[in-house]
């Protein structure tokens, strides 16, 4: 295995960890339903930091175990795909508008953190409401999703913007 495979593995595991992490130990209420937490942070951080192969499979498995550890094990395959693809359709659309300097850093991360965000906030309507048999009824997990979207995202620009300026993603 080459250098670089190498430690493209060892980072997305650690990513994986991170979503793992930032899911489960940070939890702030949410007034619309549950509680936010900042797993989309890590997932977004990972797509644009190692693009969409590794950060996609690093997102899906860290917020799977995420799920399994904190009792929700019904959800885990749901997670692992909708994660998977959040991060996969972050990265491949941040490598898009960042290629050859195209389209700033802010508007890049927010067109690409918002393309995520719908794709999680319909992946997990469709995945309750078809899947797991709620119907309609998951339709009320629509707005806490939002919230946790919007929550996300803003977080992920602000902590890369602090990771690109110490240059620790140069290193990436």
């Amino acid at each position: 295995m080459s250098d670089q495979k190498l430690r493209r593995l060892v980072l997305s595991a650690l990513f994986a960890a991170l979503c793992t992490i930032m899911t489960l130990v940070i939890q702030v209420p949410s007034p619309v339903q549950g509680y936010v937490n900042l797993g989309d942070c890590a997932v977004l951080l990972s797509a644009w930091a190692l693009g969409p192969l590794y950060g996609g499979a690093a997102a899906g498995t860290g917020s799977m175990l995420a799920d399994l550890l904190s009792g929700y094990p019904h959800y885990a395959p749901g997670t692992f795909v909708i994660k998977l693809f959040m991060a996969a359709a972050a990265g491949l659309l941040f490598r898009a508008l960042r290629r050859e300097g195209r389209v700033r850093l802010l508007p890049a991360q927010l067109v690409s953190g918002a393309l995520a965000e719908a794709l999680m906030v319909a992946g997990y309507f469709g995945y309750a409401c078809l899947w797991l048999g709620k119907g309609l009824a998951a339709a009320a997990s629509v707005p806490g999703n939002v919230v946790q979207g919007c929550f996300g995202l803003a977080a992920a620009v602000a902590v890369y913007a602090l990771l690109d300026r110490s240059h620790a993603l140069a290193r990436i």
